[in-house]
């Protein structure tokens, strides 16, 4: 991997040509110290660029812009609600974040419905993903199953586009629908976690009788009786208080009993949340929105701010330790992936999610997104977050 570190920038105005001239202004004093700093021009080869919405219309003349201010850097990226940087959250307003790195232009392929993933004969073997996505496209799950049995280590990082009026990926081009992203070699080195935004409100049970995305039981009791329980109704309640208490509880999904969760209260990252989508008095049935299999572990769960953070602060520190023992070098750059429910007044103030990331990281170029579901390993969650920093040699 390239010595340098990557540069980042990030701006809102009305007019996303002022916030491009603002961002470029922002990567130009960068690269210029860095220069200072080695001796040499950085020579920058990948890209990201997240929008906010607003700018989802002239997606093609941004990527037009940047192509021409930047020739030779390859563009991935996507549109949503809310784009970060470091410390830094707009939601709601029109804004972009761009970010752009050194690596070895032999380290990594873009790929998308234009550019199909590199046969095993091409000699470049991926080893990690970064995924953009649209919650849209037929078959996701699959599709990312897919993608990660063909990834060495199976991991793959990444969200799905939250645009309101256009949700749209760039790889070098403008795309709708599918995947798209980068694949990585060997040679990139990154750690990744999940953080989960949710706590159990009741105990694990194992599904017991399902089809498809509908619960019948749970550890043998019927699925409504048991969310009822943990919710402190009465069985016979009337059906408008049970609907009004669901529409606010949601559901931790996992494979089997060995995710343990790694604070108290808390969910292990393999956990997915759900949503409640209905409820059958008579049967006493609730539609979930997946797909349930007897065997797995389900428990009831709501948003919860202070599990959130703590859970945050908890990843950050984990990377934070892995990067001081000194097994993986410096730290680079940063990717952070949010959900869209997650951001904003959820952390209790502005930019208190990215400012978190900051505390427990500190100082360093990243960009992310807020995302309509986010993804890693072979799973697409909810109420997530994934931080993924990207490492370089200590010494360099």
């Amino acid at each position: 991997m390239h010595d340098a570190a990557f540069v980042h920038a990030h701006a809102a105005n009305a007019r996303w040509q002022e916030a491009l001239a603002d961002c470029r202004m922002q990567l130009e004093a960068q690269l210029a110290v860095q220069q200072a700093q080695h001796g040499h021009a950085v020579t920058l080869t990948l890209g990201w660029c997240y929008l906010s919405d607003y700018y989802a219309p002239a997606a093609e003349r941004i990527l037009d812009a940047l192509q021409q201010e930047w020739p030779g850097v390859a563009w991935v990226g996507t549109s949503a609600v809310g784009v970060c940087a470091c410390g830094v959250e707009y939601i709601d307003e029109p804004a972009m974040v761009l970010m752009a790195a050194p690596l070895p232009r032999d380290a990594f392929r873009l790929f998308s419905g234009r550019q199909p993933l590199p046969a095993a004969s091409s000699g470049f073997t991926p080893h990690a993903a970064l995924v953009h996505a649209e919650g849209s496209t037929p078959d996701l799950q699959d599709l990312l199953h897919e993608l990660s049995e063909r990834i060495a280590t199976g991991y793959l990082f990444g969200g799905l586009s939250s645009a309101r009026n256009r949700t749209l990926q760039m790889a070098d081009g403008i795309y709708s629908g599918g995947l798209s992203g980068v694949l990585f070699g060997p040679r990139v080195g990154l750690i990744s976690r999940v953080t989960q935004g949710c706590q159990p409100i009741g105990p694990a049970r194992t599904v017991t009788r399902a089809d498809r995305n509908l619960l019948f039981t749970l550890d043998n009791e019927p699925a409504l009786d048991c969310v009822l329980k943990d919710l402190g109704l009465a069985r016979d309640a009337p059906t408008q208080d049970m609907a009004e208490a669901l529409s606010g509880t949601l559901a931790g999904l996992s494979a089997g009993a060995d995710d343990a969760p790694r604070l108290p209260g808390m969910f292990g990252a393999e956990t997915m949340v759900r949503h409640l989508m209905g409820l059958d008095v008579q049967h006493r049935i609730l539609a979930l929105a997946d797909v349930a299999e007897p065997g797995m572990r389900l428990a009831f769960c709501t948003q919860n701010p202070s599990a959130a953070r703590a859970d945050l602060m908890r990843i950050g520190t984990e990377i934070r330790a892995e990067i001081e023992s000194g097994t993986v070098g410096r730290v680079l750059g940063g990717l952070y992936i949010s959900c869209s429910g997650r951001g904003g007044p959820h952390f209790g103030a502005s930019n208190a999610e990215l400012q978190l990331v900051r505390r427990a990281l500190g100082e360093l170029p990243l960009a992310g997104f807020f995302a309509n579901g986010e993804i890693a390993r072979d799973h697409l969650y909810g109420y997530t977050g994934v931080l993924t920093v990207f490492t370089g040699p200590a010494g360099a």
